[in-house]
């Protein structure tokens, strides 16, 4: 099931200047399942914000079509059971943690029963339970992320909105703000994740869209986008020698400190190179794809977009 549905969405920023109109999403489609926790990743101005508020109707889409629990952004039902933490929020200095949960759960139509039962599981959960009954102006960054995730959650919501989350949080708190939203999507929730901290976004998300200038470059789960493809590290009684491949089946590409290193052009390459250390009597001890960080991958495919050849296709749903 399909909890927010993008397709074809462009947002265009009237300036009234010389320089022209501003296109914040060109042609951007996407999807977003049920108990997922979905990524939004680019550089600043890819328009990963723009997308988040489009989807929250706090700003309308210049054309294309949204939905959110298969309601228009327009229809205020769409917001009902979705919780949202802006980036660089400013909440009420002069309330405690527990009035914020309180004034936030009225918002959403809930009774004063509700709003104690659910902060009462909410602020164990985000480890704010101490400091509960504290003004909001004695807060540092990290305590204020955390009430801000809790105000999110209070109407128990289908679909999470996070903008930078874990934006100064300390170590600690960004393992536990991890095993936060890996607990909401147990629950059969849906999480969207926009953070400029790629590593979070590895170690928590099912599939991540990568954004550059308004449009999607890619939408992959996490774990193809980690592998290098085709790549191989045998780790085996090689030395320093380099094996004579055919090239058909591939190339060593590097002598490491357990084997080497080789790019096939196909999986079933794998098999003919043990085929060749076992002819040649040299012990293999394993056989390991090549992985690399989603930081890498993301940098390598926005220089890619960047190059005059590099193509521009805008990634759909998956």
């Amino acid at each position: 099931m399909n909890i927010v549905s993008v397709e074809n969405v462009v947002k265009i920023y009237h300036t009234g200047m010389k320089r022209g109109n501003i296109t914040a999403l060109n042609e951007v489609s996407l999807s977003i399942d049920q108990a997922e926790i979905f990524g939004l990743l680019g550089p600043n101005g890819a328009g990963k914000t723009t997308l988040m508020k489009v989807l929250l109707g706090i700003t309308r889409a210049t054309s294309g079509g949204v939905t959110v629990m298969g309601l228009s952004p327009a229809d205020a039902g769409s917001r009902e059971k979705v919780g949202y933490l802006p980036e660089n929020h400013r909440f009420p200095n002069h309330l405690t943690g527990i009035g914020l949960l309180e004034l936030a759960g009225r918002m959403c139509g809930m009774s004063n029963a509700e709003i104690k039962t659910r902060a009462d599981e909410l602020l164990p959960l985000v480890g704010m339970d101490k400091w509960a009954h504290t003004k909001i102006r004695k807060y540092s960054k990290g305590m204020a992320q955390r009430i801000g995730l809790a105000q999110a959650l209070i109407n128990d919501p289908d679909l999470v909105c996070l903008d930078e989350p874990t934006d100064g949080v300390d170590p600690v708190g960004k393992i536990e703000i991890r095993e936060v939203l890996q607990r909401i999507k147990e629950q059969g929730k849906s999480v969207l994740l926009n953070s400029h901290l790629l590593s979070e976004v590895e170690s928590v998300a099912d599939r991540v869209a990568i954004l550059s200038k308004g449009r999607v470059r890619r939408v992959d789960t996490v774990k193809h986008l980690t592998s290098r493809q085709l790549e191989y590290e045998f780790e085996a009684e090689i030395g320093d020698r380099f094996l004579d491949i055919p090239p058909e089946i591939g190339k060593q590409v590097a002598v490491t400190a357990n084997g080497m290193r080789v790019e096939l052009k196909s999986r079933e390459g794998v098999t003919h190179i043990i085929d060749m250390l076992r002819q040649r009597r040299i012990n293999i001890y394993a056989v390991t794809p090549v992985k690399m960080s989603l930081e890498q991958s993301f940098i390598e495919l926005i220089k890619d977009q960047a190059t005059p050849g590099g193509q521009q296709s805008g990634g759909g749903a998956s």
